[in-house]
This record gives structure tokens, C-alpha cells and sequence, in this order.
């Protein structure tokens, strides 16, 4: 018996000596985003479009911070994530709820594939379909709609897979009580599932915002991008990552990559904070 508190102890030393490896390079990227990004975080960076090369060359040969931010990517990726929810939540929950419904059965067996198959497909083949869709048949041209389509492509998955397993935690016995007391089925649906499971339906819903809003890939054969900041849904729009990829290409907009990144990063994290915090409340 003697031994068996040392292979505890080791284990555990074990256990927390590669917990603290695995999360180092994660606090070194974010310390590093700090460090490099919170210069540039002021009021202009949120209330002005993107710097034109000669603007941030000019800056940073006289030792000044880059005039400008990234007003028209923030604007861009909140119309088109909002466009993409109106397309993807609706039918995510919708069909989340029909393959529970169905569990059993062959057709709802094919969605089910369809939708694990579409969750591991690569962004960049999800922007071909909305380029092919959108861009080339519906808009004549890069837009903000073919960038939303594809986010909400990209967001379907995961809202159906959250939905049906949110569904499947629900006690069986509430609703049964429902049908015992004659209440149409449709009523059972809308007053009694998706209210119980409520606050795991908004989880997934944040999961599945938080996943696109970092997406690059399928916004640069979709929405392309704009220096300017753009509401109208058939013009092009740009959008936080697509900014972080342009300034990439751009020797003079070393400083904005770190700033962008930082405040992508602190949004994409809050709304996995909001989601971590709805998830115990769970029915």
C-alpha cells in the first residue's frame, strides 16, 4: 500500500507538468498579441477604415503610431455574421430538432452523415460553394451576401449537431406529460423542448458565431474585401480577418497585425466565456 500514494503523486505531477506544457505556447501567443497589439488600441482604431500604404509609411517613419483602424472590418464581419445567423439558425434548429425527432431513421441517418461530413470540411472549399452559388450566379460579383452564405455554411453543423444533443438531455417524462395532457405536438415543440433547452441551444448558436467570426478562407473568394466601410449585401465587404491577412502584405502594417489580432482574439474568447457561462444552466 505504501507505493500506491507515490504512483499518485508522480502521476499527478505528471498529469500537471504536461498540462502547463500544452498551455504554454497559448500564453505566449497571447502575451505576445498584448505586448505588440495595445499600442495601436485607441478610439481612431475603432471609428476609422483601414490606413492606405503611404498613411502607415509615413507614421512609421516618424516614430508615430499608424493612423486609421479597422472600422470597416469590424462593420463588414458584423454584417455578414449577422446575415449568415438569420440563414444558419433557423434551419440549424430546425433540422437539429427534426433528427432527434427522427433518430432511427434512414433519412434523418443521411443528414446526420451530411452534416459530420460538412463540420470537417475545409473553409476553403465551403467558399468555393458560396463562390459558385453566390458570386458567380446571384450577385455577378463579390459580395457580402456570398461571404455570409458561406459562414453559414460553415455555422450549419455545428447548430444541428448542438440542437439534436441538447434535445437528447431533455427527460423524456416532460414530454410525455405534454402529450398526456393533449397538447398538439407542434406546441410540445416550440413550448416545452426548445424553451427547457434553451440556454444549450444559445450555447451552440455562440459556438458556432464564435467558429466563423476568425474565418479568413472562404471571405477571400467571397466578399473579397473593401476599403471602405459597406452595408449594401451585393458589394464587397471586408471583414477583421480578411484586414489581418491584407496588412500581412503590407511591410508597413506590422503594427495594425498585432492590434487586429488582439482584438479578434478578446472577441472571439468572450463569446466563448458567454458560452462556458450559459452551458451549466442547462436544463
Amino acid at each position: 500500500m505504501t507505493a500506491r500514494p507515490i504512483k499518485n503523486s508522480i502521476f499527478k505531477g505528471a498529469v500537471i507538468v504536461f498540462s502547463l506544457i500544452a498551455i504554454t505556447p497559448i500564453l505566449l501567443i497571447i502575451y505576445e498579441l498584448v505586448r505588440k497589439g495595445y499600442k495601436q488600441i485607441n478610439i481612431s482604431f475603432f471609428t476609422e477604415v483601414a490606413p492606405s500604404t503611404w498613411d502607415a509609411m509615413m507614421a512609421n517613419n516618424n516614430g508615430e503610431l499608424i493612423p486609421g483602424g479597422i472600422l470597416n472590418g469590424i462593420t463588414g464581419t458584423l454584417l455578414m455574421v449577422f446575415v449568415a445567423s438569420i440563414i444558419a439558425i433557423p434551419i440549424g434548429l430546425i433540422t437539429g430538432i427534426y433528427l432527434y425527432e427522427n433518430a432511427g431513421k434512414r433519412y434523418a441517418n443521411v443528414i446526420r452523415s451530411i452534416s459530420d461530413i460538412l463540420q470537417g470540411s475545409p473553409s476553403i472549399v465551403i467558399g468555393i460553394i458560396g463562390y459558385f452559388w453566390v458570386v458567380k450566379y446571384i450577385t455577378n460579383g463579390f459580395s457580402a451576401l456570398a461571404g455570409s452564405v458561406a459562414l453559414a455554411i460553415m455555422m450549419l453543423p455545428l447548430i444541428i449537431r448542438s440542437t439534436e444533443e441538447t434535445l437528447k438531455m431533455i427527460p423524456q417524462t416532460i414530454k410525455e406529460a405534454g402529450l398526456a395532457l393533449g397538447v398538439p405536438y407542434h406546441k410540445i415543440i416550440m413550448r416545452v423542448l426548445i424553451p427547457t433547452s434553451f440556454s444549450g441551444l444559445v450555447t451552440g448558436i455562440l459556438l458556432a458565431l464564435s467558429r466563423v467570426i476568425g474565418e479568413t478562407a472562404p471571405l477571400l473568394i467571397t466578399a473579397l474585401g473593401s476599403p471602405m466601410v459597406n452595408f449594401n449585401l451585393d458589394k464587397p465587404a471586408s471583414a477583421v480577418p480578411l484586414l489581418i491577412w491584407e496588412f500581412y502584405n503590407d511591410p508597413n502594417m506590422v503594427n495594425l497585425i498585432w492590434s487586429s489580432s488582439l482584438f479578434l482574439v478578446v472577441f472571439i474568447l468572450t463569446m466563448n466565456l458567454i458560452s462556458k457561462k450559459i452551458a451549466p444552466k442547462k436544463n
